[in-house]
This record gives C-alpha cells, sequence and structure tokens, in this order.
C-alpha cells in the first residue's frame, strides 16, 4: 500500500466537524438517524469565529460610543455631526448581518430538520431585536435596541470561539498522531546502499535503515540490530522497550539509541497508528446514554425557553409594561435560556476521554462500554495470553549447592538449542529474558520420551523428565526433589539438569504469569471489584495460577463455545461483567459481556469484538478503563447538573421575577452570564485530562 500518511488523516469516518452535534439542540429519542443532524457546526471553525469576533467588536465600539443612554450614564457626548444620531443603528445593524449571519444560518438549518436549538434561540433574539429597532429608528415609538443587539452577537461569537477551541483542542490528539510519522525513509536497495523515499513510496517487505534517533515510519518486523524503541505515544508505555531480531515496531515510534533494520508490514492506512486513529475517531462520534439524555434534555430546553419568552411577552403586556421594556425582557430570556452549556457539557468530555484514554494506551471502540465500565461488579480474564504470557517459561528452579541459577539456566539453554521442543523454547526464552549469554554447543543428541543430551564448554549435560534420572541412575537431593513435587502439585512440568551422576538442577516450566498480572487484580480490588478467570486448562493449572495472583473465582476446562454461557452465568444475578481476551476466538464471550475488552496485542489494533481494546497486552490497563469511566462519569454529571441547573435561576430572573426589588438584567449581561456557563463547563472538562490512570 503505498498511501502517504497524510492521508491517514482523513481516512476516519466524515470530519471532525460533524462530532459538535449537540450544540444545536436535541434530538435523541425522535426516531431520525442516529448520524443525522451532525453538522450543527458545519463550515465552522477555530478562526472563522475569532475572525468574526474581532471584526463584530470593532463594529460594535462606534454603536456603544454614539448611544445616547450610555453618553447620559457615564457623562460624556460623543462628536456630534450630521447623521450622527444614525452611527448605533448603522454599525448595530452591520453588526447583525455580519456577525449574527452565521446563528441565522444556523438556526434556518435547525428548523428544516424540525429540531429547534441553540442556533434557534439566538436567532430568535437577535432577529426580535433588530426589528423592533429598525422599526424604532423608522419612527415607532420606544427605545431601539441597537447597542445591546451589537454586544449581544459579539459576546455569542466570543462563546462559540472559546467552545470551538476547547473542542477542537481536545480532538487535536488525532493531528498530533497524524504527525508522528516522518515525511521520509531510508531503503535499504542494492545490499547497502540506502536511498531517501518518501513515506508514500514505500511498500510491503521494503527493508529500511532506522538511525539513532529517528521516527519509525511504518510497522515491521526487526531483520537485524537491537536497539530500545520509545513507544509512549502509542501504547503509553513510558519505559523504552528493547528491540531485536524478529521483535516488531510501530510506526510512529521513535529509535534510541542503536540502528536498527525493519521489513516494512504495514504503511499508511494498514498501519497501528490508522487503526488507533480510525477507533478514537470512532469513539468520539458514537453515541452514548449520557448524550442521548443531554440530547432530549437541549430539545426540551428549548421548548421551554420559547414558552417562556411568549409567557414574559404576554405578562409585561398586561402588566401594562412598554412593548420596549417587554421586548427587552423577551430578548434576554431567550438569550440566558440558550441550552449552549448543556450541548457542551457531554460531548466534550466525550471527546477529552477518548484522547485521555489513547494516550495510556485504550482505544475506545463503544463509548457505552466506556460508560458501563463504572458498574462492573467482576472482571472475567481469559487466561492464556492475558493474565499469562501466552508461551511456556521457566517459572521457578532450583538448583544444587555450588550452582547459581544463572550458569544452570545458561548451559540448559545452551544444550536445547537445537531441539524443537516446547520446553527448549521455554528455556532458551527465559535465558535470554535474563540477557544471558548462551554459548555454542555440540553432539546434540534427541533420546524421544527420555530427553537430550549435548556437549556444553566441555561438559557432558544431559536434560528430561523422571525417565532421564532413571535412564542414568541417579539421585536428585532432597532440596532439588522436593521442588519438583511442588511443581506437579502445580500441574508444571519439571526438567532435570544433570552432569554426571550429579543432578545440578530442576526447572519448572509452565505457561508463565504476566508480571503485571499481580497488580491487575489487587488494582481491581481496590476498586471494589471482583476478578474470576476462564481458562479451557485444566482445573489444577487454573487453580494454581488462581491462587498466585489471589483471583475470586475459577472457570477451568471450559471448551471456547461454552465461555458465552459462563457469562450468561454471571449476568443472571444482576452482575455487571467485563470480559477481558484476545478478541478471536473469546469474540462471542466479548460481545455477550457488558463489557468487552479486547487485548490488542500492541500492532493489532483493528479488534472488532471489544468494546475497548488494549494496545499493549498489560492487564493493569482494565482497572485504568474503570478509573477512566468513573472520571468521566463524574464529569459529565458534573456538566450536566450545571448546564441544566443554572436556567432554573437564570430564566425567572432575565423574564424580570425580580423587577419589583429593582433588579434587571440586559441582553448583553444575558449573554455573558450564558457564555460564562459554556466556559465553566467546558473548563470543567478540561480538568479530567489531569484524572491519574
Amino acid at each position: 500500500m503505498t498511501t502517504d500518511h497524510h492521508s491517514i488523516e482523513h481516512s476516519r469516518p466524515s470530519g471532525d466537524h460533524s462530532r459538535h452535534h449537540a450544540h444545536g439542540g436535541g434530538h435523541g429519542g425522535h426516531g431520525m438517524d442516529e448520524h443525522a443532524g451532525h453538522d450543527k457546526h458545519a463550515g465552522h471553525s477555530v478562526e472563522m469565529f475569532r475572525d468574526r469576533f474581532w471584526l463584530s467588536l470593532a463594529l460594535t465600539i462606534p454603536a456603544l460610543v454614539w448611544e445616547p443612554m450610555l453618553q447620559d450614564w457615564f457623562g460624556y457626548t460623543a462628536p456630534r455631526f450630521p447623521g450622527s444620531q444614525y452611527i448605533p443603528a448603522a454599525f448595530g445593524a452591520a453588526v447583525f448581518l455580519y456577525g449574527g449571519w452565521v446563528f441565522l444560518k444556523g438556526a434556518w438549518g435547525e428548523l428544516k430538520n424540525r429540531l429547534p436549538g441553540m442556533m434557534t434561540l439566538i436567532s430568535l433574539a437577535i432577529l426580535v431585536a433588530f426589528l423592533y429597532s429598525a422599526a424604532v429608528t423608522l419612527g415607532y415609538p420606544g427605545h431601539a435596541l441597537w447597542w445591546e443587539l451589537a454586544t449581544l452577537v459579539t459576546i455569542m461569537l466570543l462563546g462559540h470561539w472559546i467552545e470551538m477551541r476547547s473542542i477542537f483542542q481536545a480532538q487535536g490528539a488525532l493531528k498530533e498522531l497524524a504527525k508522528l510519522l516522518p515525511d521520509t525513509a531510508l531503503r535499504i536497495v542494492h545490499g547497502d546502499e540506502v536511498e531517501v523515499v518518501r513515506v508514500g513510496e514505500l511498500h510491503d517487505g521494503d527493508l529500511l535503515l532506522i538511525r539513532p534517533g529517528a521516527g519509525i515510519p511504518a510497522d515491521g518486523l526487526v531483520r537485524s540490530g537491537k536497539s530500545s524503541v520509545n513507544e509512549a505515544m502509542i501504547t503509553g508505555e513510558s519505559r523504552p522497550i528493547e528491540k531485536r531480531e524478529g521483535d516488531k515496531v510501530i510506526a510512529g515510534t521513535v529509535n534510541a539509541q542503536g540502528s536498527l533494520r525493519i521489513e516494512v508490514t504495514g504503511t499508511g492506512d494498514s498501519t497501528a497508528l490508522a487503526g488507533i486513529m480510525r477507533l478514537v475517531a470512532q469513539a468520539q462520534t458514537s453515541r452514548s446514554r449520557a448524550q442521548a439524555l443531554a440530547d432530549r434534555a437541549a430539545f426540551w430546553l428549548t421548548l421551554v425557553a420559547i414558552g417562556a419568552a411568549v409567557v414574559t411577552f404576554i405578562a409585561w403586556q398586561v402588566a401594562g409594561a412598554t412593548l420596549d421594556f417587554t421586548i427587552t425582557r423577551v430578548v434576554t430570556v431567550l438569550v440566558i435560556a440558550c441550552p449552549h452549556a448543556l450541548g457542551l457539557a457531554v460531548p466534550l468530555v466525550i471527546a477529552i476521554s477518548t484522547t485521555v484514554g489513547a494516550q495510556n494506551g485504550l482505544l475506545v471502540r463503544d463509548r457505552r462500554g466506556l460508560e458501563e465500565a463504572r458498574n462492573l461488579d467482576i472482571v472475567v480474564f481469559d487466561k492464556t495470553g492475558t493474565l499469562t504470557l501466552g508461551s511456556h517459561r521457566v517459572v521457578s528452579m532450583t538448583v544444587a549447592d555450588g550452582v547459581t541459577g544463572d550458569d544452570a539456566l545458561r548451559v540448559a539453554a545452551a544444550a536445547q538449542r537445537d531441539a524443537e521442543h516446547p520446553i527448549a523454547h521455554a528455556l532458551t526464552t527465559s535465558a535470554k529474558e535474563r540477557g544471558l549469554e548462551i554459548p555454542a554447543s555440540s553432539g546434540f543428541e534427541s533420546m524421544p520420551g527420555v530427553g537430550i543430551r549435548a556437549e556444553v564448554e566441555g561438559r557432558t549435560l544431559h536434560l528430561g523428565g523422571p525417565g532421564m534420572l532413571r535412564r542414568l541412575g541417579v539421585e536428585p537431593s532432597e532440596k532439588i526433589q522436593q521442588a519438583a513435587r511442588t511443581a506437579a502439585a502445580n500441574a508444571q512440568s519439571a526438567t532435570w539438569l544433570i552432569e554426571g551422576e550429579r543432578v545440578l538442577a530442576v526447572f519448572a516450566i509452565a505457561d508463565a504469569v504476566r508480571p503485571e498480572s499481580h497488580e491487575a487484580v489487587a488494582r481491581l480490588h481496590a476498586a471494589g471489584i471482583r476478578v474470576a478467570m476462564l481458562t479451557g486448562d485444566s482445573q489444577a493449572v487454573a487453580e494454581s495460577v488462581a491462587r498466585e495472583l489471589g483471583i475470586d473465582r475459577v472457570f477451568a476446562e471450559v471448551l471456547p463455545e461454552d465461555k458465552v454461557a459462563k457469562i450468561e452465568e454471571l449476568q443472571r444475578d444482576g452482575s455487571k461483567v467485563a470480559m477481558v481476551g484476545d478478541g478471536v476466538n473469546d469474540a462471542p464471550a466479548l460481545v455477550t459481556a457488558d463489557v468487552g475488552v479486547a487485548i490488542g496485542a500492541g500492532t493489532d489494533v483493528a479488534v472488532e469484538a471489544g468494546d475497548v481494546v488494549l494496545v499493549r497486552s498489560d492487564p493493569r490497563d482494565v482497572a485504568r478503563i474503570v478509573a477512566l469511566s468513573r472520571a468521566s462519569y463524574r464529569k459529565m454529571v458534573q456538566n450536566l447538573w450545571w448546564a441544566a441547573g443554572y436556567n432554573i435561576i437564570a430564566i425567572p430572573l432575565a423574564a424580570g421575577a425580580l423587577a419589583w426589588a429593582g433588579i434587571l438584567l440586559d441582553p448583553a449581561v444575558g449573554a455573558i452570564l450564558m457564555s460564562a456557563s459554556t466556559v465553566i463547563v467546558a473548563i470543567n472538562a478540561q480538568l479530567l485530562r489531569r484524572t491519574a490512570l
């Protein structure tokens, strides 16, 4: 695939602006497609609102300076010349037509969709003020509201500018991810000759040179070299990861000190980075129950505001108020009741929480899954490859007196170097993970059903099970025999290392528990969540792992097709259940669980079964999902209460309920209060970034 890395930015679902749908009022529960009406800010941008704000502010200043009421209030006289009395009208109308056009256009779209919302309220307010002021300027008795109209539009533009900037900052992580890829790569051709090519020209199978400090331009496999790679920007893992021949590397990560030669396995839209961006974008556009609630609340608040404006008009006219006073009250009600903060309350939290998750290696595919994680009662882990490494290791060893563990493992791995048995792989892998240098061996001889014989550093060594002991007629020490009995009790394979007539060591070999699994279980218990394990292994193996980790419940010897039944069994008592698995043979169980968590295994981010994908194969990330879910929910609730609750006081105050006490709000003051509520919601949502996961 030859897609340039810049195309990754455009490979995600339709446009960033589609995510701002909720700001235009609600549409939950009205039977329309969930993507319809998602373009309330289509064509809008931070720059557009910024530019319109500054120009509208410049046009508003003359309207304020030549406003007779303000001249009386502040005791000054503006310069007078023929026509100067029309300056407030001219500049107020200019602000209405230029700055207010974006709101009028938005209202037209809402009304066409029969979904009146924020734009409708703002447009009603400024349209009523404009028509009334124009009538007064043309001779109708009353006081024109030109300066109020100009300041109202300007303040609304400022509020939208702040809002849009907050949202784009929250979603900017996608663009930042796209910038991780370098523009060029060093491709090896004709032996060791290197040519500089654009990333878009790379193909699978190309061999690349990655110099120290360089960014990795494509997914690949290390073919030669040794280095450490900083994968923090992709996986959230702060510690550099050692890479050697055969290891995978991810596009967008940064090489450290060593030099690597890698074979390209994925470019452009097929890289892990592109997959991460697609999942982040998908999660930011996916709807949640909280979003639906906010949408419905915003829709009904719009109707309440229009109703309150009508009641305000009738009440003040019946009470004998002047028309300009009544119109001012109506305009203030419409402005102050805009469901702006309510529309921003949930979408901004969604955008930020999804970004925070991605930065910590948690890719949210479905918002509902992340929402549900806060209510979990029990987390079910698939054992193999999730709580364990999925391949055999030396999990313990006991050595004879005078023998060191490292030396025993080193020569045992050397003796097994030419064997294909899983035990040989376990010994050599464990030795390499300890950083041991494995010496050469010779004279390798396999004894089927018994073990092997080999020469290492001039020593004749034998490795095998109990059959090897009987064949050689050797007797281990009591210490070593007890270690072998313990291994058998834990359903682990015991392999003996023998030199001459002496047993040097016994190795207990099994599917090793991940070092992180202990902390993962402890964190979930600390969060009040029970932990269960599901495995097809024997009861003895399962119980051994469960005892080591402190797991509450074990389901052993479970066939893949029976995993769903176990999840349903746990759900029957009302428990909220999460399933953690590799997303392949666990897919039905992942879908059945209330929350499905798929292990992404580093670069495999296209797991379709889970609600959340873990980029790292780290079970501790499950507790981080719960922490993020709870923190996101708290922010949503706080924002919804503030956004909706503020109107309980604001609408009566705007209508003039305290006029008898001399407390009246001008439309501009109403706009300031409404914008302030929006800014408070935005700031509160931004605090989610400080959540410690």
